[in-house]
Order: C-alpha cells, then structure tokens, then sequence
C-alpha cells in the first residue's frame, strides 16, 4: 500500500508539472498565429520538436516500439501532434485565447472516458459526479461569456480537445510499457516526415516583419507544449490513472488566464475566478476519491 500511495502522489506531481507547461500553449499560440498562419505553426512546432525528440531516442539508444504499438502511435500522434495543434491555432484567429482556454475544461472528462477502454480502473461515482461538474462548469462559463459569438471557433476549440483527450488517453496507455517521454517521442518521429513535407509546402515566402514574440511564442510551443511538457503528463498519467490524474487538467484554464492577462491583456472578470475556484474544488474532491477504485465485475 505505501508503494501504491507513493507512486500515485508521485504521478500527480508529474502530472502537475505537465499542466503547468501546457497552460502556457494558447496564449503562445495565440502570439504565434498573430504573424504566422495557423497551419504553419502546426507543421514547423510539430517539426521542430520531431526533430528534438528523434535526437533524444538515437543518444538513448531507444529500440523502435512493437508493430501492435504503432497503432496507438499513430492515434496519438493524429490527436495531440497534428490535431489538436491546428484545430486550436485556426481556432484562436476567431476567439481570443481567454475564451479558448475554458474548452481545456472538458478534457479531463474527455481523457478520464477514452481511458475507460482496455483499462481495469474504474472510478467510483462520486469521482464522475465532481468530474461531470468541473467539466459543466467550464463548458457553462464557456456558453456564458459568448459561446455564438464565434460558432467556427468554438466548433474547432471543441473539435481539438476531443482529439487531444483521446491522444492524451492512447499514449497514458502506452506510456506504462514504453515510458513517458518515449512515448511522445515516438508519437512525434511517427509525424515527423509528414510534418516536413507540409513544412517546405506552406514555408512564408519572407520573415520580415515577424515580431519577436510570435516566434518566442513558436519556440515554446515547439519545446515545452509540444515535447517537455508530454514528459511529465505521461507519465504521471501511466503512474497515477489515466482518469484520476487527468482531472488536473480542470486547473490548466486557471493558470492560463493568468498568462493570458500577463502577455495578451486580455480581461480576467470576476466570473472567470469565480468559476475557476469551483474547479479547484473539483480537482481536490477527485484527488480525495481517486484512491477508490472500483474493479469491473
């Protein structure tokens, strides 16, 4: 049992710390796409972390994964390498990233229901009922604050998160046998010749002009969204349950608003700490059911 406590505090950290790093991806996003087009942030982030990520596995010496894992790969790498990265980039050119963030909401419950397959953990049902109401509470604030303002944005926003929750749900999975930051890395070399051949086909005919903080807000995306941060998250994942350790997630809008303030200036209302406040309880209340396991029958 202390082992099994310890190793879940520990995925929580881990999980924490990936949170902390993707809570800065829209507002980075957001300062990218205001001089580069949606899709060549995808393409050049996902390029240059695919890069990064095959440098790392060739000075491991880490063997190429099994043919029955490549198909996780493959799902993994469609949802949080290419999409997710541009359905919210194309997204964020029609909402600002304030609204955006709030969709980052539902992606715990997304992740906790598309971990559900294949997996012997099954949450209790007081842990769906606080999961059911962070993700209400977000999607209400999301309604609130002018959900029809941008119906194309929001479509996107929704589209994106549905395919990172699976993404993030695939390579949780994966992670148990391959390693956390293995993971990832494989998932972004799977990518990485495509990525490069749409990379050459949208490249900007000039560079003149682009701010500084469009390319720092590259730069991040492409290091901490897209690589670094996938370390931590995968891993606290594989160690603390796909379900209960995706329910931090509910914090990511909390520190991303803050960012957003803090780089875009853009407003944080009253509302939105309010609302933010009730998803911390959330989290907490899941953190306290998340050593109530039930076992299918």
């Amino acid at each position: 049992m202390p082992n099994l406590y310890k190793k879940n505090s520990t995925g929580w950290i881990n999980g924490f710390i990936g949170v902390l790093l993707f809570s800065g991806s829209l507002p980075a996003t957001r300062l990218a796409v205001l001089s580069f087009s949606p899709l060549f942030v995808t393409v050049a982030r996902a390029s240059i972390a695919g890069i990064l990520a095959l440098a790392v596995l060739l000075i491991f010496k880490q063997k190429r994964p099994g043919k029955k894992d490549f198909y996780r790969l493959i799902i993994t790498s469609a949802g949080v390498v290419i999409g997710f990265p541009l359905f919210s980039a194309i997204a964020l050119l029609h909402i600002t990233s304030a609204n955006s963030i709030v969709f980052i909401g539902i992606l715990p419950l997304l992740t906790a229901l598309f971990g559900l397959k294949g997996s012997d953990d099954r949450p209790p049902r007081k842990f769906w009922i606080f999961s059911l109401l962070g993700a209400f509470l977000v999607v209400g604030f999301a309604v609130y604050q002018g959900f029809s303002t941008s119906p194309f944005g929001n479509f996107l926003m929704l589209l994106a998160v549905l395919m990172c929750g699976l993404g993030y749900a695939e390579g949780a999975k994966l992670s148990k046998t391959l390693g956390g930051w293995q993971v990832i890395s494989w998932a972004l070399v799977t990518a990485l010749p495509l990525m490069l051949i749409l990379l050459f086909s949208v490249w900007p005919p000039s560079f003149k002009n682009i701010e500084f903080s469009a390319w720092a807000g590259l730069a991040y995306v492409s290091v901490f969204s897209m690589f670094v941060g996938f370390v931590f998250w995968y891993k606290g994942l594989a160690q603390g349950g796909i379900a209960y350790v995706s329910q931090l997630q509910l914090l990511q809008p909390f520190f991303a608003l803050i960012l957003a303030s803090v780089l875009l200036n853009e407003q944080i209302s009253a509302l939105m700490v309010i609302v933010t406040t009730g998803v911390i309880f959330c989290v907490a209340a899941s953190k306290k059911f998340s050593s109530q396991k039930v076992k299918p029958n």
